[in-house]
């Protein structure tokens, strides 16, 4: 579990089956992220707790330290067509210019740094998601390159260990 001033992330299970389905119908959401089936959430939260067992992170719930509502997801992710870890972060637009996203990947990098063995961590996100770009600035991401996900053209951004640790 990872604590901030104002959030609490904990480690998706398959018992949250029923808040990605709804975070991910959104249509402000699934503008930029694909919307789920609760099967295809299911199998997704599965993979989740396999990277949580077996890789020692993973995606987490983000909620509201204060009232414990479900605001999204953010965390850590291992793309193996990569070779790279992801920081990701999904909210609920109800919860959106609060602060939070950015919260919670600065959060995500500095407990990753802490207990993995990477040089780098990406941020994997649509180039019409400007809001998602500018939390990536804010935490310190850069560009890196182009690429691909999901047959979709994403920007990839880098977050080096050294330029975490300076705004720490």
């Amino acid at each position: 579990m990872i604590e901030t001033e104002r959030l609490v992330l904990r480690p998706l299970t398959t018992a949250d089956v029923d808040l990605i389905v709804e975070l991910h119908a959104d249509p402000q959401v699934h503008r930029f992220v694909p919307h789920f089936t609760p099967d295809q959430a299911l199998e997704r939260l599965t993979q989740v707790e396999l990277q949580w067992s077996g890789r020692g992170h993973g995606l987490c719930a983000v909620e509201s330290k204060e009232t414990g509502e479900f605001l999204g997801r953010c965390g850590l992710h291992y793309w193996r067509q990569f070779d790279e870890i992801e920081i990701g972060w999904v909210l609920r637009p109800g919860a959106w210019g609060n602060g939070y996203a950015t919260e919670a990947a600065r959060a995500c990098a500095e407990w990753g740094f802490d207990r993995l063995d990477a040089d780098y961590f990406t941020a994997m996100i649509d180039p019409a998601n400007q809001a998602s770009l500018k939390v990536a600035e804010r935490v310190g991401f850069s560009q890196r390159r182009m690429d691909t996900l999901f047959g979709k053209k994403i920007t990839v951004l880098g977050l080096e260990r050294e330029a975490a640790a300076g705004r720490a």
